[in-house]
Parts: C-alpha cells; structure tokens; sequence
C-alpha cells in the first residue's frame, strides 16, 4: 500500500517536498550475496572523459542483481520481501524458488509478501508470472519484455511501466509500448505479466536540491549563459542566444530533429511510430 505525503514546511527543504510512504517496504537491508560493490566512475568513459554530464559523489550504493532472464522454468517462487533499489526507480521483490534459491525481481503493482509467481510455457497467464509472448492472453498488461529470445527482459523495466499485448501474427506478436509505439516482437521472447510498482514516483517532488546531490545529480547550467567556447548558444549581450536555435553542446538541434537513423535494422518491425 503506497500513500502520497506532502511534508510540512517546517524548514525550506522541507515546503514543497512530496514523497511516496510505502507500508509494504521491507526495513532490512538487501540479501548480501544478491548485491555486489558499485564504483562511482561520475559518467566518464574508458578514456577517463565526461561521457554524461551532470553525474557524480552522491551516497554509496551496493548494485542489486536482478534475474532479468528468470532462469528458473516451471519452479514456484514465493516473495519474501518488497525492497527499495537505489538503482532504479521501481521496487524489487525477493523470490525464494522451491529449491531454497533466493533471486530479485521486478515487483509488480499488487505484489506483497507471500505473493506466489512462475515461469515457462507451462506457467498460468496471471500476474508476475513470466511466460513466452505466444502463451499470454492477448489484451494483458506485460513488462520486462525480452528482444531477443534467451537474452533477458530488455525494455519496459521503470517504475509504473506496461505494454500492452495486441495480439500474435505467425512468429511475431504485436505489443503497444508505454511511448505509444506498436512493435512487433518474436512471439518466443519472454515477458511478465502484470504493472510495475511504484507508479507515484511520478509524482515525487524533492524539496532541495540537497537531496539530487545525495543521488548523484549535479547541478546544471543553461547553455545560453555560458561562453561561446562552452556552448553553441552561449555568448551574446544580456539575456540572449543571438537568435541561435536550441542545440546539446555538440551542435544537435533539440526540437523537432530525429536522430533515429533512417535505415536502422529495425525499421521494419515498427508497426507505428510513437507519438509525436
């Protein structure tokens, strides 16, 4: 059970700050052997350069490794707990398989403790459980949908997240993703049924700006009052960018400019492209 709370404004950092209250949240630390060590690299590639800007410090965190491929076919998995992953925005559930095997997982809107979830063809299409895309009732909400058969759920992981199930044409089935564009997907590659949790991060305002360094985030500077050297739309007298039209410090425009490349593999398994 998850509830919106807007803090009261008993110091500045704390007027304006809503956040989610979750009941279900289990107050113990994550499963040891389930997590290892994260290195803060502050986004620089193998060169030791800014790849992305904006990241670095923020807390400490410990990775948490999530069967994404749920390598446990036809085995009866029982939820422990429900967990918060500082590495990404949805919730996580602890399963613990009917061989005493313990593996993370996306944890679904209406999953609690005790919560029984499968895998396989075998498996029943209800919620959590992980079937091929050919053995789903057509019309299902699905996440953590695999691209390719026996890779691992790919697309369709963040919190509040679901696709939709239109229906299965020879070896490939047809599936809405959540940005509005209709794909088609080998009909073998496995999905979970059901919605993400945590759908109210959305609404989640910080407060301060103290709380964006503790995650990590720097702060940032608009590129219209930087310097010529720094960005293409710095420089200028006053509050202008000389007329210039909005662009990333390389020079790619940002509004109405497609960088999808026009003859991207792909392409042909895109039903309808996603809204504009």
């Amino acid at each position: 059970m998850s509830v919106i709370k807007i803090a009261k404004p008993v110091t500045p950092g704390r007027r304006g700050k809503v956040y989610v209250r979750n009941f279900d949240l289990s107050s113990d630390g994550p499963l040891k052997k389930l997590t290892k060590g994260k290195k803060k690299i502050s986004s620089r590639d193998n060169q030791g350069r800014i790849s992305v800007r904006r990241r670095g410090a923020g807390h400490k965190r410990r990775y948490r490794i999530i069967d994404f491929k749920l390598t446990k076919p036809s085995m009866r998995g029982v939820v422990k707990t429900i967990e918060y992953d500082p590495n990404r925005n949805v919730f996580i559930a602890l399963v613990c398989y009917s061989d005493g095997d313990k593996r993370y997982v996306l944890a679904t809107e209406n999953m609690k403790k005790g919560f029984e979830i499968n895998s396989g063809e075998e498996a029943k299409s209800e919620e959590g459980n992980t079937l091929p895309l050919n053995k789903i009732n057509v019309g299902s909400f699905i996440h953590n949908i695999e691209l390719h058969p026996g890779k691992g759920g790919q697309i369709v992981r963040s919190a509040g997240g679901f696709a939709r199930l239109l229906g299965i044409d020879g070896k490939y089935a047809s599936v809405v993703l959540p940005s509005g564009e209709t794909r088609k997907i080998l009909a073998s590659c496995l999905a979970t049924i059901g919605v993400l949790s945590n759908k109210e991060f959305k609404n989640i305002k910080r407060g301060k700006a103290g709380v964006s360094r503790w995650q990590g985030r720097r702060p940032k500077v608009r590129g219209v009052v930087m310097n010529p050297v720094d960005h293409p739309m710095g420089g200028g007298e006053g509050k202008t960018s000389g007329g210039r039209h909005p662009c990333s410090p390389t020079g790619i425009i940002a509004k109405g400019f497609r960088t999808r490349k026009s003859k991207k593999y792909s392409n042909k398994l895109i039903v309808r492209r996603r809204k504009k």
